[in-house]
């Protein structure tokens, strides 16, 4: 991938030279990514191929660890803990039931709220009528 088309040495093939649609094209397509994120790395991280696939793969990684749960990092469970409105037991327990995935642990967790609600509808019931009698 050369700006200089006379000149095609490796130190070139090294750099994304974001003037040229085809090499635009080219890593765009080697990395996966549309060519809007492609030029948005190389602006955030230079040219180097190298670098930009390094941030690339960063990027993909942070995307794909935001919907999981790392009971391993004290941070983690602060965040998702505040985010769930519960104890850091709690989410331990309800992660040790529904899995890492953010989702499966909110949807666990509605579920067990509404069974809570409905057992407690169930018990508030009886003892008005209990104490009716």
């Amino acid at each position: 991938m050369a700006d200089d088309k006379t000149r095609r040495g490796g130190a070139d093939r090294k750099l994304i030279a974001l003037t040229e649609a085809y090499e635009v094209a080219y890593w765009s397509k080697k990395f996966k990514v549309t060519p809007a994120k492609l030029k948005y790395a190389v602006k955030k991280v230079g040219r180097s191929a190298r670098k930009v696939e390094e941030y690339i793969k960063l990027q993909k990684h942070r995307a794909a660890d935001k919907s999981r749960i790392a009971l391993g990092e004290a941070y983690e469970v602060r965040y998702w803990s505040k985010k769930f409105k519960i104890t850091p037991a709690k989410l331990k327990a309800a992660v040790a039931a529904a899995g890492h995935s953010s989702k499966k642990v909110e949807a666990y967790l509605i579920a067990q709220r509404a069974a809570r609600k409905k057992a407690a509808k169930k018990t508030g019931k009886k003892k008005t009528s209990a104490s009716r009698k």
